[in-house]
């Protein structure tokens, strides 16, 4: 991967294209003109979307702004790397093989100057997820795409819309947030002691950075509401707040 190597992840671009969402798009689309002139690479870490569901012939138009600027990194030279999160994992070669440079559909984990990095999206990570571990196996077998993709598309985003704003529930309280940080914070710990210097992780909509035993857990924040990113220089990795924009 090329420097600087940037890491954003929960940007949940919605279906309906509102005023506000317009407005939050142009945001990142700022962003990623910042990284454009920067150099680099660009990874996303899952929940891009907040539905994506793509048919042989068939991928939602209301992104192509999106579409358009990521080609646009990509013909400057910008690797962008996909982590696919929950709400965006129903992906096929028009995201694998034209929109990114890399997809992963789990965990991914790579080395650059001597630092090693353990990226994941998140979600099932937590005790207390049993349930959602298992409708997540469900969603992601082959027989339920295979059902849905027998849906006519209007029909499949429909019901994508649907299920986006029952399942909106991105605040938290501190002491769930605070939970929550104590748990990952356990993951990361197991994942230092193997080696690793940094644990990246999203989908929580909290951003922190914590330094532990010499290494750091970083949650990425989103796009929602923080407008955070992470940034690794060589030589450390830091998370960072996009201030250049104004408020939607």
């Amino acid at each position: 991967m090329d420097l600087p190597v940037y890491f954003i992840s929960d940007v949940h671009l919605m279906l309906e294209r509102t005023e506000s969402e317009v407005k939050r798009q142009d945001i990142l689309f700022k962003f990623l003109h910042h990284v454009k002139k920067s150099g680099g690479t660009l990874v996303i870490n899952g929940d891009l979307f907040d539905f994506y569901f793509e048919y042989k012939d068939v991928i939602p138009k209301v992104f192509f702004p999106f579409y358009h600027e990521i080609l646009k990194l990509r013909e400057e030279g910008i690797k962008v790397h996909f982590i696919l999160g929950n709400h965006d994992y129903w992906v096929r070669d028009f995201i694998t093989e034209t929109l990114f440079d890399h997809t992963y559909f789990s965990d991914t984990t790579f080395d650059l100057n001597g630092k090693k990095f353990y990226v994941t999206h998140g979600d099932g990570y937590l005790s207390w997820d049993k349930g959602y571990r298992l409708l997540k196996g469900l969603l992601h077998s082959r027989l339920f795409i295979w059902v849905y993709r027998m849906l006519h598309p209007r029909l499949g985003y429909r019901i994508g819309e649907w299920v986006s704003k029952k399942g909106k529930h991105y605040d938290h309280s501190k002491e769930y947030n605070k939970k929550i940080l104590d748990e990952m914070s356990i993951h990361a710990q197991k994942r230092l002691e193997k080696g690793f210097d940094y644990f990246i992780t999203g989908h929580y909509h909290q951003a922190k950075e914590l330094t532990l035993n010499g290494g750091k857990l970083l949650i990425l924040g989103d796009w929602l509401s923080f407008f955070t990113y992470a940034i690794f220089d060589g030589h450390d990795l830091k998370l960072k707040f996009w201030e250049t924009h104004e408020t939607p």
